[in-house]
């Protein structure tokens, strides 16, 4: 899900990591381009749940 803020997104995140199967969230930026689909790497802001620790692999 797209959010306005970090904050919201960090919210959000852990709302949805608590709701019944539900394994973890993950809050990310990225900046980029969404005309042409380029995009910089994600930089995460915060894990909740069980969440693997090297990302790059999903």
């Amino acid at each position: 899900m797209e959010c306005l803020s970090a904050n919201t997104a960090v919210m959000r995140a852990e709302s949805l990591s608590q709701k019944p199967g539900c394994a973890g969230a993950v809050t990310f930026s990225r900046s980029g381009n969404p005309a042409t689909g380029e995009f910089g790497d994600a930089k995460v802001i915060r894990k909740f749940g069980d969440v693997p620790g090297d990302l790059s692999a999903l």
